[in-house]
């Protein structure tokens, strides 16, 4: 069953009676189905029986250990040294032109307007301009050097320039799918398989939460510059892992988890009486048949309560001072991409492990070069603005900042925008064990192909455990009859971007 804090949080009363009935026919039926295994495992079919169940012995301490308010996660000891401790992920959804942004290649302005060449282009997945003639599109933006390691960027994102000393961009990435949503599930979940956990829920299976009354895992969404294309909540789940690993979503605007407030006329008093009374019935069940699901309603209505005192608090920026609002150029509470970002730096300060801000803007499949002085507009400051004051904080040298989206754009153009682009495109990250002022490999000279040190998807998700202290291939789940893993059987992790 999904778990979701707004269900939690409804109308006491109506939700406390059917609780009870339900609970109590799942106890009715649950021992049934126990007396008649009973029964069955003194027949013929007994050591068949048994032997089919014994598997199940894991999952059942999984789920009494689950049934505690703060999971520790799985990982008795790390594998090495930790040098993150949280991820805030800047994801830009709708797939931003790394030639517009990242990736400066002189080669195609020369060729503007100019046919493709074929030796580029033969054989590739292309989305929408397929049978379509192939013109090469010069870069919309000029480049500039920025900082004292003088990383080119585009001159559309002068204040992520600013950070260019603290940030290592990655120019080589490439992935498998070249749709918006296969491609979002592929960089959340390493496999366009719907259905598998994200590396949020991973994270936190793993590591636990060292937060003791906020969710583990937060998503914020925000939108503007471009198409907004949809962004499902698939994206936060945690798949076959208990759900209590998957992403809260808090809404950017008014309350920010919905039914955060008692209903009228009662009390806190009377909500902890009737959450306590709800636990201990299903306690009751948990015991009968050691579900990881009823143990993750027990500690999830337990988190919905302390949510109810905390995140008024969160929410709070009156003590912020109007020099950090101006620097991340919100003053709260708007919706923006600016103010999620300030949400998120809040988030950090309380230990919330994995925080994922879409802005959903970056489909520039026409109109390119305004779309992204729009998406610059609300983006660039806020960006920057994060990584200098988790840096002023002494932050940021524990959580790990990424910035980037499911793929890029093509090097050819559609009208006055680009298509997809798989081949090649780039992300930055800074922070939480990764090198500052460095960028690492390259595409080719119309950053078609990602051709100089190569990072997969996998390898990008291999190297961002391996800052938490986590091998991937030991980071497992058993399910129906395998061992899952967030790179599956992929993943280098990428040594030379480590500090």
């Amino acid at each position: 069953m999904d778990v979701h804090f707004p269900d939690y949080l409804k109308s006491a009363r109506n939700h406390y009676a059917l609780l009870t009935m339900d609970i109590f026919e799942q106890i009715r039926l649950q021992q049934n189905r126990r007396a008649f295994l009973s029964r069955a495992a003194m027949g013929v079919g007994g050591l068949a029986l048994s032997s089919l169940l014994n598997p199940l012995a894991a999952l059942a301490k999984q789920a009494k250990a689950a049934s505690s308010d703060k999971w520790n996660g799985v990982i008795d000891q790390l594998h090495f040294a930790p040098r993150a401790k949280r991820v805030i992920f800047l994801y830009m959804a709708g797939g931003p032109s790394h030639l517009e942004t990242l990736d400066h290649k002189p080669k195609l302005t020369e060729l503007h307007g100019k046919p493709m060449p074929e030796s580029f282009t033969q054989g590739q997945p292309i989305a929408q301009l397929q049978g379509k003639p192939l013109t090469c599109f010069a870069p919309q933006f000029a480049f500039s050097k920025y900082g004292k390691s003088g990383q080119e960027m585009s001159t559309a994102f002068p204040h992520i320039g600013s950070i260019a000393d603290d940030i290592c961009i990655l120019r080589s990435m490439h992935t498998e799918q070249i749709n918006h949503d296969p491609a979002h599930t592929f960089m959340n979940t390493g496999t366009s398989i719907s259905g598998r956990p994200c590396m949020g829920s991973w994270i936190n299976y793993g590591l636990g939460s060292e937060c003791e009354n906020l969710p583990g895992f937060v998503v914020l969404i925000s939108s503007g510059g471009g198409q907004d294309q949809p962004v499902s909540s698939r994206q936060w789940h945690s798949g076959f892992l208990p759900s209590r690993f998957q992403g809260i979503h808090f809404q950017s605007k008014g309350d920010p988890v919905l039914y955060i407030n008692n209903p009228p006329g009662v009390s806190p008093k009377v909500q902890r009486d009737v959450i306590s009374t709800a636990n201990s019935l299903n306690g009751m069940l948990n015991e009968a048949i050691d579900d990881p699901e009823i143990a993750t309603r027990i500690s999830q209505y337990e988190m919905a309560f302390k949510m109810q005192t905390s995140v008024p608090g969160l929410m709070d920026i009156t003590g912020e001072p109007q020099s950090v609002l101006d620097m991340y150029g919100t003053q709260g509470g708007d919706g923006s991409f600016a103010a999620n970002c300030l949400l998120a730096r809040r988030l950090a300060e309380r230990d919330v492990r994995f925080i994922q801000i879409y802005h959903r803007g970056w489909d520039h499949h026409g109109g390119i070069k305004n779309g992204i002085e729009t998406v610059a507009a609300k983006v660039d400051q806020a960006s920057a603005a994060l990584v200098k004051d988790l840096k002023q904080r002494g932050m940021l040298d524990d959580t790990l900042v990424i910035w980037g989206g499911e793929f890029g754009r093509t090097p050819m153009a559609q009208g006055d925008g680009r298509d997809h682009h798989i081949r090649g495109f780039s992300l930055w990250m800074a922070g939480g064990g990764v090198k500052g002022g460095m960028s690492y490999g390259n595409t080719d000279e119309l950053g078609y192909h990602a051709v100089e040190n190569k990072v997969h998807v996998h390898d990008f998700h291999a190297t961002m455990l391996h800052l938490f202290g986590i091998d991937h291939k030991k980071l497992t789940y058993r399910f129906q009859g395998r061992d899952f893993r967030l790179t599956d059987v992929h993943g280098e992790v990428v040594k030379a971007v480590l500090a």
